[in-house]
């Protein structure tokens, strides 16, 4: 015989499913792993010229449609809810969490107990808000952490067992796509290319994109094995002092080098045709450092400009600054306090490898990318073939 509660569990289980996977007349989803297909646009803003039916699916589609993108990494737990609004969309709700999903993995190859039981935690809370804000098309992705811990699966089992949410693994060349597609909004016309970089939990993804006619093109991209938490946990960020953290950028460098070298990116940038681009935790925070603010506040910081001498300052005196001092910074605080060190190494190795004049702060990504790939908005992020490949 069943459990008590077990029939009534499934059924709501099922029901929450059936529901949310079903689309309006207008999608076409093409199967499990890949976005639903809406009508969609060339570029911001402005309708296909050619698909009449499009544009009347656009004006009947903010009404009827609701779209999330939930981003489970190996440090936070993201989850954006949306309706399409004009060229874009406009938020209804959203969620943030440091769940720290990947702690312990490097030493050990798997996740904790209590990683899990946080990330799950969290993404009770995710499932709650897309059931409640009666969501009919999303996509679920998991990162690093879960590409490489030897019980991944179990954890994937036991997120949809008690939450009914299916996580899609993601490769890190799709996750690279994503990055820049949320966040291609940022990138400035008079610039042919652009360096875009994702410093994760597990991992940091750095691609370099050129400006086409139709959009962007991936010239190169790299996934390097090294994040905020890993790098962490290798060395005593806690009570780092000058010559650990000098140390600990001397082997991002190393770690990175040959990337620029290898594909082109070097000689971009020493015409200072490139445009620095970075979406992270540890570039919002610093950004939210740079402005002094007493809390964060995206609408300052997302899109926010900086000079490359002046990041470069603060990554070095951020990693001055003792524990408590780093934790007594508003925009730091308890969760940031370590890791923000580790975020402050990768970032000055790619700074110092490119220089470009200036950096420009991101508050979005993967999330931002797919939503703009559920409802086919924005320019086309074209991976060539043979970049194509290693996704």
């Amino acid at each position: 015989m069943p459990e008590p509660g077990a029939t009534a569990k499934q059924e709501h289980k099922d029901g929450y499913h059936n529901r949310i996977v079903s689309v309006m007349s207008d999608i076409k989803n093409p199967g499990p792993g890949k976005p639903a297909r809406v009508s969609g646009t060339d570029s911001l803003g402005a309708a296909r010229p050619a698909d009449k039916t499009a544009e009347a699916n656009a004006d009947r589609r903010p009404s009827r449609a609701v779209f999330s993108a939930l981003d489970l990494g190996t440090n936070n737990c993201r989850l954006l809810v949306a309706r399409p609004q004009g060229g874009g969309f406009r938020i209804i709700d959203a969620f943030s969490r440091i769940v720290r999903l990947g702690e312990g993995l490097s030493r050990t190859g798997r996740l904790s107990d209590a990683a899990m039981d946080r990330a799950v935690d969290a993404l009770k809370v995710c499932a709650h808000k897309i059931d409640r804000r009666r969501v009919t098309c999303l996509r679920s992705v998991a990162t690093e952490a879960c590409r490489i811990a030897d019980n991944a699966d179990r954890f994937i089992a036991r997120v949809y067992d008690e939450t009914g949410l299916r996580l899609d693994v993601i490769s890190a060349g799709e996750e690279a796509r994503l990055a820049v597609l949320g966040c291609q909004s940022l990138l400035v016309d008079d610039l042919s290319d652009a360096l875009v970089f994702d410093i994760g939990g597990g991992s940091t993804e750095l691609i370099h994109v050129r400006r086409t006619s139709g959009g962007y093109r991936i010239m190169a991209w790299i996934s390097m094995p090294w994040g905020v938490i890993n790098l962490a946990e290798r060395y005593d960020v806690r009570h780092a002092d000058e010559a650990l953290f000098r140390t600990m950028v001397d082997e991002m460098r190393r770690a990175l080098q040959a990337f620029g070298r290898d594909h082109g990116l070097d000689e971009v940038v020493a015409r200072g045709a490139v445009q620095l681009l970075g979406t992270s935790g540890t570039v919002t925070t610093l950004g939210s450092v740079y402005l002094q603010l007493p809390a964060y506040d995206r609408a300052k910081v997302d899109g926010l400009w900086i000079d490359s001498g002046d990041v470069r300052d603060l990554t070095w005196s951020v990693a001055r600054m003792s524990y408590d001092q780093r934790r007594a910074q508003p925009c730091i605080g308890d969760d940031r306090a370590d890791l923000v060190v580790a975020g402050c190494a990768i970032l000055e190795a790619i700074l110092s490898l490119w220089p470009a004049e200036r950096l420009r702060v991101a508050d979005r990504g993967i999330r931002e990318g797919i939503l703009r790939g559920l409802m086919e908005q924005g320019p086309e992020v074209i991976m060539p073939p043979s970049v194509a490949a290693t996704l």
